[in-house]
């Protein structure tokens, strides 16, 4: 892809996700009071835009390839059957804080959004580091012309660090949009990355030349000495 229509689609892509979280958000709470709602954003939106700014300028096939998402863009068919139920568990995580503020289904002090907010950025973080390591981190699972196993970094430490970092984003939500309820969603979503890592590892153990030696090597998938 030219370098000028990759950074415009990866910049109008961007934008439609944070139009739409703000949407998400404050539709379903039907009012702008919403001082959780309004931290996160703040907090979500500088984040994506600072990392995808920084590998739009330091890796472009990096973002390149993450532009391709979604159930429709996995080859396999577990996939897409999980990143259907993922894809439905995250619109509702974004919904159900609006509707909890709206009729207040659940009240936690503002100093745990504040927590949540922090491990979020912490989430994002560790997403970055991971980005930074491995250039071959798609969005859907597939292994593409060039790719080697990578062992250094946050690989060195666990086998999947980007849904360590994704996990710690969907966990830190309900609590940094004070909704209990939430956490429904994105217990069903840290679940879906779960059966995700199993179904992925499959595949890159029949791929990807070395994967195999590289899972003996490091032996825990998402916390060390737990899984």
């Amino acid at each position: 892809m030219a370098p000028g229509s990759l950074t415009k689609q990866a910049l109008k892509g961007m934008a439609f996700l944070i139009i739409a979280l703000w949407l998400l958000l404050f539709i379903p709470a039907w009012s702008l009071d919403f001082t959780e709602a309004w931290a996160y954003w703040i907090t979500f939106s500088v984040l994506v835009v600072v990392v995808t700014i920084w590998f739009l300028r330091t890796d472009p096939r990096l973002i390149e390839s993450r532009i391709k998402s979604g159930p429709a863009a996995e080859k396999e068919r577990s996939q897409k059957i999980i990143q259907g139920i993922t894809g439905t568990a995250f619109v509702l995580l974004m919904i159900i804080p609006g509707l909890d503020h709206r009729f207040g289904w659940s009240h936690l002090p503002f100093s745990v959004a504040i927590a949540g907010d922090l491990l979020l950025a912490l989430g994002f973080l560790i997403v970055f580091l991971t980005f930074r390591e491995n250039s071959f981190t798609s969005a859907i699972i597939e292994v593409r012309e060039g790719q080697a196993v990578i062992s250094t970094g946050p690989y060195a430490v666990v086998r999947h660090p980007m849904y360590v970092g994704g996990d710690l984003i969907v966990i830190a939500t309900p609590f940094a949009l004070g909704s209990l309820p939430a956490l429904l969603p994105a217990i069903v979503i840290v679940g879906g990355i779960a059966w995700r890592i199993l179904e992925e590892e499959k595949y890159l153990a029949e791929n990807l030349p070395g994967y195999t030696e590289y899972r003996l090597k490091t032996r825990f998938r998402l916390i060390p000495f737990i899984w």
